[in-house]
């Protein structure tokens, strides 16, 4: 007999029990209010179990990030416009730190701090989400910097090389070739197993288009994640980008792999934590910066780092930018980046200004590590290749006060002007290590005694298809990582000498011309 009504209700009580049960379940939910907002902070009350660094939900769905506490409310960070908000609204604590994605999805991406895409691209496919802010690793889980890492610069690779996991400072005034040394960074990994991230903080959008269209033109960038909190972007997240391009690089660290870390720049980034200190109303030290500002580079730099073998024998190496005004290096940002760091690469805006690119200052320029990973040939090449440019250069300035000059005084500064047109070099051209120490045992060997600055320039044009055309062999192996066995360097000193030879003499057409 069919059932009635009550009957069917009857038997889906147990149910309706359910789900009235489970949606009737108490939650509690902290509210809050915004007391005062101004200039990307906003200070919040109402909220007694915020925790710090995590992240608050305002009204309209932007998110903030807690940077201060106190006994009745707290300083928040406003990571988006904040042109919809106002005193009085509604904050909700989400009880999450801020976190990054992290994975092989990011490869190739255009991210902001936060993971959100900015190309158009899609969603971003991360394996997982990791906190921007993390400890850097103890002494224990750190092995010696042993790799080296080439930035297809032939005068940083030659007298001041970087090791895969050393923290290499970039410095000096502007507009003197800083972004410029790191692309050539990012675009000589194009042969290598090394991810690289460019942060890009407070930066122009022209400027950072420019570098990302290098990048996808000339280098890898499907190992490339670029980080991107441009000038009008929020200053909370100009202030949490270098954190989340480090969270990015230390998953492949983590993983066993290789990164390049660039940021781009950390004077801009000091100056974003200063505004926002001085909004917090902490009290101003040197220059106008908190006093913490130490420890916020520092606590962001010692992340990179080799790991021991027993964490993967990964590595992370960071290549942080500075400017200086007027060269000052004694400055409170510099002299600060200068201490934490393991070198710094300085460029000088008067060689800019000659035409000597890249424009690195020989005297103030120095690597603290990576000399113990150059690679012997380039060791033994280059090991007097700074003194002997040092020199001539004071020669140089000494020999413009003097009449005459006698001919040892002559050749040395003849010598320094080899040298520096060897090592001139062009942007987006980053040299392989076949063609570095091509360079290097042409100019030890004085094959190039015979040549004018001019020729020079000319023969190091011109080397890199000839030692590809007459010496593939020898190239492939110093490409690989092989050794210059005594032989080959004879072989291509042959193939040097030749090609120097063919410099030095006059085309036909010229010798007929000047007759």
């Amino acid at each position: 007999m069919p059932s009635t009504l009550a009957d069917r209700v009857a038997g889906w009580r147990p149910a309706l029990d359910d789900a009235v049960r489970v949606a009737t379940a108490p939650r509690l939910d902290e509210v809050g209010r915004v007391e005062h907002l101004g200039d990307g902070v906003a200070f919040v009350s109402g909220l007694p179990g915020l925790a710090l660094d995590e992240l608050v939900r305002f009204a309209d769905g932007t998110l903030g990030l807690t940077v201060e506490l106190a006994p009745h409310r707290a300083s928040c960070l406003v990571l988006g416009p904040d042109h919809d908000l106002a005193a009085g609204g509604v904050v909700h604590g989400t009880g999450a730190l801020a976190r990054v994605p992290v994975g092989d999805g990011l490869l190739g991406r255009v991210v902001d701090p936060l993971g959100h895409p900015l190309d158009e691209a899609g969603p971003v496919e991360a394996t997982r989400l990791e906190p921007v802010e993390r400890p850097a690793p103890g002494i224990a889980d750190r092995d010696l910097v042993s790799e080296p890492l080439y930035t297809g610069v032939g005068v940083i690779d030659a007298m001041f090389p970087i090791g895969r996991g050393q923290r290499e400072l970039i410095i000096g005034d502007r507009a003197t070739g800083k972004t410029a040394i790191a692309v050539d960074a990012v675009l000589s990994q194009r042969a290598s197993d090394v991810v690289c991230v460019y942060v890009a903080i407070g930066q122009k959008s022209s400027s950072v288009a420019q570098v990302i269209d290098a990048v996808r033109r000339h280098g890898p960038v499907e190992r490339t994640v670029f980080v991107v909190a441009e000038a009008e972007t929020a200053p909370g997240l100009q202030w949490l980008a270098p954190y989340a391009g480090a969270t990015i690089a230390e998953h492949v660290r983590d993983a066993g792999g290789h990164a390049l870390l660039i940021l781009d720049d950390l004077t801009r980034h000091a100056a974003i934590h200063r505004q926002i200190a001085l909004l917090l109303r902490q009290p101003p030290g040197r220059e106008a910066f908190p006093g913490d500002v130490f420890h916020v580079h520092s606590r962001l730099l010692e992340r990179a780092a080799k790991l021991a073998p027993r964490l993967g024998g990964g590595s992370l190496t960071a290549l942080p930018i500075a400017e200086t005004q007027a060269g000052n290096l004694s400055a409170f940002i510099p002299t600060n980046l200068i201490s934490i760091t393991d070198g710094q690469i300085a460029l000088d805006s008067r060689l800019f200004e000659e035409g000597q690119l890249p424009a690195v200052d020989v005297g103030k320029s120095v690597s603290r590590v990576g000399g113990k990973t150059q690679a012997p040939v380039m060791r033994d090449l280059a090991q007097h290749l700074r003194l002997e440019y040092a020199q001539a250069l004071e020669l140089e300035v000494f020999a413009r006060f003097g009449a005459t000059a006698d001919a040892r005084t002559r050749s040395a500064v003849e010598h320094g002007h080899r040298i520096r047109a060897l090592l001139r070099q062009p942007r987006l051209a980053p040299l392989p290590v076949s063609v570095q120490v091509g360079q290097l045992l042409a100019l030890a060997r004085g094959i190039l005694d015979r040549l004018s600055p001019e020729g020079v320039t000319r023969f190091r044009t011109a080397m890199p298809n000839r030692l590809r055309r007459d010496a593939p062999r020898i190239v492939d192996g110093l490409d690989q990582g092989a050794e210059l066995g005594a032989d080959d360097a004879d072989a291509l000193a042959r193939v040097l000498d030749a090609l120097a030879s063919e410099v030095a003499s006059p085309a036909p057409e010229t010798a007929a011309g000047a007759g």
